[in-house]
């Protein structure tokens, strides 16, 4: 009796996860659905119930948003801040993470100890300092050479974007370090290898997992990242998220919805094909088990 209560209570428990599971799928589904097919309709159908099918697939919409509205030339703005911040945040976070998690020097405790302190500021309340300072520096070099370029410079974007991410990107890939065995930096230290090469060629590679998601989490941050961006880019080199704002505001005014789905689209388009790339690497264990033989 007791045996056929627990198997009761299991089955129940079992259940109840694939209810709440298939409900969560249905919730992100279905909107990212709706604005799929929101955007291939034509303007005349949005004054109909909102959920019927598109008629055909009105491509046109794609084709305004990236001419009419500038679509194109804010997504490849993103894509250049992007790509360029993940590459700045690679290059600075992986050898700290990789000194701070294999090495003990003076003064290495007290990095660590600022590096976790910055996982509890939230970026959103320093955007002005970070603008006035900005400001200050442009004021500055326009006083000693006649022009400045820190504001309105995609450069500087990623620059921001890469620092202001170093504290949960250092603490992460650190944390996994710590967790791989000393023994393959001995084998690399038999051979002949020194510090760089056996970071570039043995721990690194080996830290392929967290490095997969640190990338994916903070290409979602830096896609996505509508406030920084507003501030720091008062001209008219705007990325995707402050594009898709200004496209929003002029398109409900216009009552020309498919330009505006077709530019959600266009956000988030990246983001799901990137997921896609990356989900099977993501999900696999933070750890590659011991030494082969």
């Amino acid at each position: 009796m007791k045996k056929q209560k627990g198997m009761s209570t299991e089955n129940l428990f079992r259940l109840f996860m694939y209810v709440a599971l298939i409900t969560l799928a249905i919730s992100i589904i279905v909107p990212v659905a709706w604005v799929f097919l929101a955007s291939l309709k034509r303007n005349s159908e949005f004054y109909g119930s909102p959920w019927v099918l598109p008629k055909g697939l009105y491509f046109q919409n794609f084709i305004d948003a990236f001419e009419k509205a500038n679509m194109g030339t804010y997504m490849l703005n993103s894509i250049m801040v992007t790509a360029l911040a993940l590459l700045i945040l690679l290059i600075v976070a992986l050898p700290a993470a990789y000194v701070l998690a294999r090495y003990s020097f003076k003064g290495s405790k007290f990095i660590q100890s600022l590096f976790k302190a910055g996982l509890f500021i939230n970026v959103n309340y320093i955007v002005v300092p970070i603008f006035l300072l900005l400001l200050n520096g442009d004021t500055f070099l326009r006083g000693q050479f006649g022009d400045g370029f820190l504001l309105d410079n995609l450069f500087v974007l990623s620059v921001v974007y890469a620092a202001t991410s170093l504290p949960f990107t250092i603490y992460l890939l650190s944390s996994y370090f710590q967790t791989l065995p000393s023994t393959y930096e001995e084998a690399a230290f038999v051979d002949g290898a020194g510090y760089f090469k056996t970071m570039v060629k043995i721990m690194i590679p080996m830290a392929r997992p967290s490095i997969i998601a640190i990338i994916l989490f903070n290409f979602l941050s830096y896609w996505n990242e509508y406030i920084i961006a507003l501030t720091l880019i008062p001209g008219p080199n705007k990325t995707l998220p402050v594009g898709l704002m200004n496209l929003m505001a002029a398109q409900k005014s216009a009552a020309n919805y498919g330009q505006l789905y077709a530019g959600m689209v266009i956000v988030m388009l990246p983001t799901l094909i990137l997921y896609i790339l990356v989900q099977r690497k993501l999900t696999q264990g933070m750890t590659l088990g011991g030494l082969k033989d």
